[in-house]
């Protein structure tokens, strides 16, 4: 399949967008009886395509096996296409080699595991007494807070917000002291969209000598992510938000930092030898995955990987492009719409309110016409607090929306705001 898109949207763009909507079954479905479906929640979780779909039914049906411990037929099938999806996800991301990929059930698992050995590495032992310092954003997910005000022995900074939702990076020398060690960024913000200019702040970051862990959840779906280019030491995100099924994700690190990252979590498949008293570790990627993983989803991921791959990924993003362009004019001309998070660099999300409406109930009209948007604080309460919004509206779009579902959309919050009478 290779399909070419154009940012104005003509006759054969159309006709490959419609093309692309059939490979994924949940896009044909009615809801409410009859109304077709508007997805427009795609920062939440992608729609699963055909092809990955068959994945898990073969690999189920198959040779649904363990992996990397048995000697039978199965299993060997079953640890061969688990590596090869090792292979791809490097290919994907453009690693250095490929037992920098570490497999994992999201992003904020790996974010969970980074927080819990990365403090336990860089926390201060001179007997000084410093406390050890890490920067994050204010714009960060939950997940790249929580865990790491888990660890109690972090002190940590925030990188301030503008008014439009772009980081103030003059902020960002000031924050650097001694005691910092590391840096957790977000690529591209899951509830304003605004794209961080990454390789800016990685390198004002290495030139102090932190670590840096790029979560990038919200845009290796929408734009070329390439580690080695952004030259980040480490770097997550989710499958499900790149077509995959839900509970896969990937951790990828440095091959030298992960040699010296600590294990977190015991289990069978990541060790080398157990005594009564002691244990001794298999070189990553296999001592950071103990236990039996999430074959199906790996495989799954696989299968999205390939997918995307056969596609004309740079159109595909354009059109994303040309849609939130569009929706931005569209609601912008509609009275009482605000929209939050107006960054110049964004991925295809647009947050909104309503005058004197709350978002849920928004949401909750917006469904009743078929639409389906995230109404909620998308796990970003201090960027909410930066906005002053309790929530906000989140349509976000991918490569398979079109140009007439925005107009539903727009159409919808006009009839919204009539029948509310505001």
């Amino acid at each position: 399949m290779s399909l070419v898109l154009d940012k104005r949207v003509t006759a054969s763009s159309t006709d490959a967008i419609t093309k692309i909507r059939q490979e994924f079954p949940l896009l044909q479905r009615t809801v409410h009886d009859g109304l077709p479906l508007a997805y427009l929640d795609n920062a939440a979780t992608t729609p699963v395509p055909n092809i990955v779909q068959q994945r898990l039914i073969s690999y189920y049906s198959s040779y649904t096996s363990n992996i990397h411990r048995g000697l039978h037929y199965l299993s060997v099938e079953a640890t061969r296409q688990y590596e090869d999806t090792r292979k791809r996800v490097q290919m994907f991301i453009n690693a250095a080699h490929q037992d920098e990929v570490i497999f994992t059930h999201g992003t904020t698992m790996s974010l969970n595991m980074l927080a819990q050995a990365l403090s336990k590495q860089i926390t201060n032992t001179d007997n000084t007494n410093t406390e050890t310092e890490i920067i994050l954003t204010t714009m960060e997910h939950h997940s790249n807070i929580v865990p790491w005000q888990l660890q109690k022995n972090l002190r940590i900074k925030y990188l301030p917000m503008l008014a439009n939702g772009e980081l103030d990076l003059d902020a960002l020398p000031k924050l650097i002291s001694n005691q910092t060690k590391l840096i957790s960024i977000v690529h591209a913000s899951n509830s304003i969209g605004t794209i961080n200019p990454l390789t800016e702040i990685i390198r004002i970051c290495k030139e102090h000598g932190l670590i840096t862990v790029v979560d990038a959840a919200q845009s290796v779906g929408h734009m070329r992510v390439d580690v080695q280019a952004l030259d980040c030491d480490y770097l997550v995100f989710s499958g499900h938000k790149i077509y995959a099924p839900t509970g896969i994700g990937v951790l990828y690190g440095k091959r030298e930092r992960l040699k010296q990252l600590p294990v977190v979590s015991g289990g069978g498949g990541a060790i080398m030898q157990v005594n009564l008293d002691s244990t001794s570790f298999l070189p990553p990627p296999a001592r950071f995955e103990a236990g039996t993983p999430n074959i199906s989803g790996v495989l799954g991921l696989d299968s999205a990987l390939q997918f995307l791959m056969k596609i004309d990924l740079p159109s595909l993003w354009q059109h994303e492009e040309y849609l939130l362009d569009y929706a931005t004019t569209t609601l912008q001309n509609i009275k009482g719409v605000r929209i939050i998070g107006t960054a110049t660099n964004k991925v295809s999300i647009l947050s909104f309110v309503l005058d004197n409406i709350h978002p849920h109930d928004i949401g909750t009209l917006l469904d009743f016409e078929g639409i389906a948007v995230r109404a909620s604080h998308h796990c970003t309460h201090p960027t909410m607090k930066h906005f002053k919004v309790p929530a906000t509206v989140r349509a976000s779009f991918a490569f398979f929306n079109t140009k007439e579902e925005i107009d539903l959309l727009a159409k919808a919050i006009t009839k919204t705001i009539k029948a509310l009478g505001r």
